[in-house]
């Protein structure tokens, strides 16, 4: 069992744009005024592209699917949400609450998956769900331990208690559950997706530990990293605004490790923060501006970690 792979996959958008829907409730979106969406698209593909040499410049494998024109699928950048791949070779698939990201979930990812030599053998599907008006995002709402078998999950519109705890049932992982909030005009309201306040790497995690405004729940989360032997990377909710919870550790040539990050995220980051990272691991960085400012997403949502076995 391994906590990281060096294989992702990742959807090169072709009508990129902030999504009216999700702005409901992701307080991180943006509008660009007086930008051409063409513009906006335009600019989200050059950093979808220097993203992607980036990271396969230093040995990660990543498989590029590029979204459907057909379909009215803004968010299409941010696969992680929909879809998830463990090593039993099962695929995840998720309820999603914007209904023009169910758009998002197509079958041809199968095909290309398996054309690129890995084993699917069962599909758990909790789209249903959908209909009752429940919602579980992937891993954008589950943060998963692999090694230690724990699922980290922020409450929210888009992440439901109930089926959270069902897929920690179906795939073997202990729950950990919080809510975590950010304040907009004032009033404080969830956060949307506990991978925006939260990152997991191996020996470390970062985290918006002030955005757990119940004591209680924040000392059980603190506990659960440490017992895990997790350095704990404290961030400010300033931090937070800048991606610098939305963070993946990948392994790259001869498995050497690498935190994955926006230019935004690093730069909020203090001096001590960085050192403390690069004790564990490399950093790499990628300007992801024009994706986060309309997308309310980062470099972590753009990643489909790929941890099914090879035929």
């Amino acid at each position: 069992m391994q906590h990281t792979t060096d294989t992702i996959l990742m959807v090169r958008p072709v009508n990129f744009r902030m999504n009216e829907q999700t702005a409901v409730n992701n307080y991180y979106q943006t509008a660009m005024k007086g930008v051409l969406p063409e513009t906006v698209n335009a600019k989200a593909q050059l950093e979808f592209d220097n993203f992607v040499e980036k990271l396969r410049a230093i040995g990660v494998h990543v498989i590029v699917i590029n979204d459907n024109k057909k379909l009215d699928t803004p968010d299409s950048i941010f696969p992680n949400n929909w879809i998830s791949f463990h090593e039993n070779g099962t695929v995840g698939l998720y309820p999603m609450f914007a209904e023009n990201r169910r758009f998002e979930r197509r079958e041809d990812v199968f095909d290309v998956l398996e054309e690129n030599g890995f084993v699917i053998n069962d599909v758990l599907d909790y789209t249903s769900a959908e209909e009752e008006g429940l919602f579980l995002e992937g891993t954008g709402s589950l943060l998963l331990d692999r090694i230690n078998g724990k699922a980290y999950c922020a409450l929210s519109a888009r992440a439901d208690e109930d089926l959270f705890i069902e897929f920690c049932e179906d795939f073997d992982y202990f729950p950990v559950v919080f809510t975590a909030y950010q304040t907009v005009d004032g009033a404080r309201k969830p956060i949307y997706h506990t991978n925006v306040m939260m990152c997991l790497a191996e020996t470390f995690s970062v985290i918006c530990l002030e955005s757990i405004d119940d004591k209680k729940e924040r000392k059980q989360v603190l506990q659960h990293l440490k017992e895990s032997g997790k350095e704990v990377i404290a961030i400010t909710e300033s931090q937070v605004e800048h991606f610098a919870g939305n963070m993946l550790q990948v392994r790259g040539t001869n498995d050497e490790l690498f935190l994955v990050m926006s230019s935004s995220a690093y730069q909020s980051l203090t001096e001590t923060q960085i050192n403390t990272i690069t004790k564990h691991c490399k950093i790499v960085h990628s300007s992801l501006d024009t994706i986060e400012a309309c997308g309310g997403g980062s470099a972590r949502c753009m990643m489909a970690e790929i941890f099914l076995p090879q035929a």
